[in-house]
């Protein structure tokens, strides 16, 4: 079966692999630096449910190989950051800067699933559940971000190329609906809050990480 292919092109391959990108760069930065300091666990936390959440599909349907090893890499991935956190550098986890309450995040998102949703089947609640969900996971982060000041450049890095890979689903979203008219509301909506709750940091990593400043400090 390859009609996987039709689904790609070169704005969702640059989005998959900024998306990949971004987690082996927050799990580099962790284990180089033996520190899970600036980075937020809630997160973290927030994004494993998603991806936990949206691939249980992986049980039932196969579309490609890339598209399993995909599913498995980020679930593997992102389990393997919050085990890094919360227990082998524990002692250097900032929960006293890690405040964002994720229920305001968990609760809204499931209730919105359950109400808007292509099908009321587990898989499909699931699926828009993760969606919804993913598009405020970098709440805490940013909130973290907020109120610490600053933020490292590696860890800047990490959420410039998190970002990069929705702006370029937004590109593929554009490409595909000229493409084959197709259309997917859910993501559409869920991926453009999502890209714009980046556009203030964007804004500060273009004007100041990458002129050389050691660190993102917030005006």
């Amino acid at each position: 079966n390859w009609g996987w292919l039709n689904t790609m092109n070169i704005f969702r391959l640059i989005g998959d692999f900024s998306h990949v990108l971004a987690i082996v760069l927050l799990l580099a930065k962790i284990w180089k630096t033996r520190s899970a300091a600036g980075i937020s666990g809630k997160s973290q936390i927030l994004f494993t449910i998603t991806y936990i959440t949206r691939y249980l599909d992986v049980f039932f349907t196969f579309i490609s190989v890339y598209n399993t090893l995909m599913k498995v890499l980020f679930v593997t991935m992102s389990c393997a950051t919050v085990f890094l956190i919360f227990n082998k550098f524990k002692a250097t986890y900032d929960s006293n800067h890690d405040t964002f309450r994720i229920e305001f995040a968990l609760i809204p998102s499931l209730l919105l699933a359950l109400v808007a949703n292509y099908a009321f089947t587990a898989l499909e609640v699931l699926w828009a559940f993760s969606i919804y969900l993913e598009a405020v996971a970098i709440l805490p982060q940013l909130f973290m971000i907020q109120k610490t000041g600053s933020a490292e450049n590696i860890t800047s890095h990490y959420l410039f190329a998190l970002g990069s890979y929705r702006a370029f689903y937004i590109l593929n979203w554009v490409y595909r609906y000229y493409l084959d008219g197709h259309v997917d509301p859910i993501a559409i909506a869920a991926g453009s809050l999502q890209t714009l709750l980046y556009a203030d940091f964007f804004y500060l990593y273009v004007t100041k990480v990458l002129r050389g400043r050691k660190n993102l400090e917030l005006p």
